[in-house]
């Protein structure tokens, strides 16, 4: 491993200690059916004295799904849960996805925490068969067909969704392109702020982008609770794939492209077009949302470090993110977040990482990567 260019920074004071006081909350409707939980917030000794600069990991990989998934998904179904209830329809609920990586599984591990509800989700022919047993594991009624997800969502709508069942309500769950979804996903914003040592900022958030269901979440939160206070946000760092890399793409056509095909590993990245509000968020935050791109190679390596660094397992999406903060020993986080910096500026920038998860990968497909790349 190469020398870094800065000294190991250390974390900001421990807040223990600290007078806290009780505040008595009400439990609502929305609270008890929440199909996502608080994750945790740690610093990260190891990947901070690789980078120059203190990381922070959101363990979105501890998620009932194992992913983010669990917020943007999980939120869009229970707003359609609740708004049923309000209307008092006793109707079973049938949530229909299109996808047979993580927002699927999402979709099926959300429908057993919510009343009178099932799922069915639909994916290519493609999909592994370690994740159509996954998908079955949680209960979900599994259809496989077409080549791709286009033609997989197409039989969803013109096949599934129009079939009407008495006392049954059918939703379309879309894997990332949804206002209700990026609401979700913003979520993680809210903790985040809150969980940072007291008097530190967070300086930026380094996530992938597949469609944009992260990505638009997080810059969603960043505005809300920065920018439309008039305060200078956290800037946003959104890593791909090498052929899943539609946001990049775009960025150097210099407006929104779609991609032939998907060539990378990292299915899960796999969107040939990201979201046109992705898009509309990048040319908004201007030089404040960076876009990025490393190998299939980069993220699988970035994957067994992780799990020999921090002993938590992650899919070749999420080793994406990894990738970029582990990319030239953190020189090129630094040149996108800390560009100008000395090296004091840098050793006390907050960056969080956040470890979106997801469950495509086991210690056989890890080493399935070990071999394929030579490493």
């Amino acid at each position: 491993m190469g020398s870094i260019l800065t000294p190991a920074p250390s974390p900001p004071p421990s807040t223990k200690g600290t007078t806290t006081t009780t505040t008595i909350t009400t439990t609502t409707a929305t609270d008890t059916l929440k199909p996502w939980i608080e994750t945790p917030l740690i610093y990260s000794a190891h990947m901070s004295r690789n980078a120059g600069c203190n990381i922070y990991l959101k363990l979105e990989n501890v998620q009932p799904s194992g992913s983010f998934k669990s917020r943007g998904i999980g939120n869009m179904m229970l707003e359609a849960v609740l708004s049923t209830q309000n209307s008092n329809d006793n109707n079973t609920t049938h949530f229909l996805c299109s996808s047979g990586g993580n927002a699927g599984l999402a979709c099926a591990t959300t429908s057993l925490s919510l009343p009178n509800s099932r799922a069915t989700i639909v994916v290519p022919l493609s999909t592994s068969p370690f994740m159509v047993q996954k998908l079955k594991d949680v209960g979900a009624t599994v259809v496989q067909t077409g080549s791709s997800w286009i033609e997989a969502d197409t039989y969803l709508r013109d096949e599934l969704l129009s079939k009407n069942e008495p006392g049954v309500k059918n939703v379309y769950v879309p894997p990332f392109d949804h206002p209700a979804i990026w609401r979700g996903a913003s979520s993680l914003v809210d903790e985040m702020v809150r969980q940072m040592p007291e008097d530190q900022g967070v300086d930026a958030v380094v996530c992938n982008v597949g469609g944009g269901g992260l990505v638009n979440g997080v810059c969603e939160g960043v505005y809300r609770l920065f920018t439309a206070a008039g305060e200078k946000g956290p800037k946003v760092v959104a890593l791909e794939t090498e052929g899943a890399d539609s946001l990049w793409q775009s960025v150097q056509a210099g407006k929104l492209v779609t991609l032939e095909g998907i060539t990378s590993l990292a299915t899960s990245l796999g969107a040939r077009r990201v979201s046109e509000r992705t898009w509309e968020w990048f040319e908004q935050m201007k030089g404040d949302f960076v876009a990025g791109v490393v190998s299939d190679k980069q993220a699988a390596e970035a994957c067994c470090r992780f799990l020999d660094e921090g002993r938590v397992m992650v899919e070749l999406s999420c080793g994406a993110t990894l990738a970029g903060v582990y990319k030239d020993e953190g020189r090129w986080l630094r040149e996108q977040v800390g560009k100008g910096m000395t090296d004091e500026e840098w050793k006390g920038k907050n960056v969080v990482v956040i470890v979106c998860g997801g469950s495509n990968v086991s210690w056989e497909i890890l080493k399935g990567y070990k071999k394929m790349f030579g490493f």
